[in-house]
C-alpha cells in the first residue's frame, strides 16, 4: 500500500484545483505526517506558515509586486501567473527550516530533514486526495520580513494545496538498475 502511494505522487499545479475547502483537522493530519520525518540530533528543523483566504492572497500581491519591483525586465503577465497561484490554491504553506543555533548537525541535513517532512506531506495529501506542488522561487530571498522569520530561519519554498477533479498523469521511472552500482568484497 505505501508503495502504491509512493509510486501515485504527483505534482498536481495550482490551475489544476477545485474550490473545494480543505478542513483545518485535514491540514493539521497533513502537517503530523510532517512532523515524524527523520531529523539527526533531534533538531525538528522544519516550520511551517500556513496561508489561506485573505491571508494567502497577500502573500501572492507581495511576491507578484516583489517581482515586478527587483527582477529586471519584468512582465506583467509573470507577475500576474504568480498572482494566481496563491488564488487558486485553497492553502499555501511556507517550507521553513529552522537552523539549529549550535549548529550540531551540518546545515544540508537541516535542509534534507525539513524536504523529508515535505516528502511526509507530500504522501499524505496523495492518500487523502488532495493536490500539492512545493515551488521554490527566487523570490524567496525577498520574504524573510514578510513571514516574520526567526533568527536562523530560512524559507525553502511553498507548497501550495487544492483538490482536484481531473485525473493526473502516470508517473515513469527509469529502471532503478540503471541508477545502481553493487560492490561486494
Amino acid at each position: 500500500m505505501l508503495f502504491n502511494i509512493i509510486k501515485n505522487r504527483r505534482s498536481v499545479f495550482p490551475q489544476q484545483y477545485n474550490t473545494k475547502p480543505i478542513a483545518r483537522d485535514t491540514i493539521l493530519q497533513v502537517l503530523e505526517a510532517a512532523n515524524w520525518a527523520p531529523t539527526h540530533k533531534k533538531t525538528e528543523p522544519w516550520r511551517f506558515k500556513i496561508f489561506q483566504d485573505d491571508a494567502k492572497l497577500r502573500l501572492g500581491d507581495f511576491l507578484a509586486s516583489t517581482y515586478l519591483k527587483e527582477i529586471e525586465k519584468p512582465s506583467e503577465f509573470k507577475a500576474k501567473k504568480i498572482s494566481q497561484k496563491f488564488k487558486s490554491s485553497h492553502t499555501v504553506i511556507a517550507i521553513c527550516m529552522q537552523r539549529d543555533l549550535n549548529e550540531r548537525v551540518p546545515e544540508w541535513e537541516e535542509v534534507a530533514a525539513t524536504a523529508m517532512a515535505v516528502q511526509n506531506m507530500w504522501l499524505m495529501c496523495t492518500e487523502l486526495g488532495i493536490g500539492c506542488y512545493w515551488s521554490s522561487p527566487s523570490l524567496i530571498k525577498y520574504t524573510n520580513d514578510f513571514l516574520n522569520l526567526e533568527k536562523g530561519e530560512a524559507c525553502l519554498g511553498f507548497l501550495y494545496m487544492g483538490y482536484y477533479d481531473e485525473p493526473i498523469e502516470k508517473g515513469y521511472r527509469e529502471p532503478v538498475e540503471n541508477k545502481v552500482k553493487w560492490f561486494s568484497k
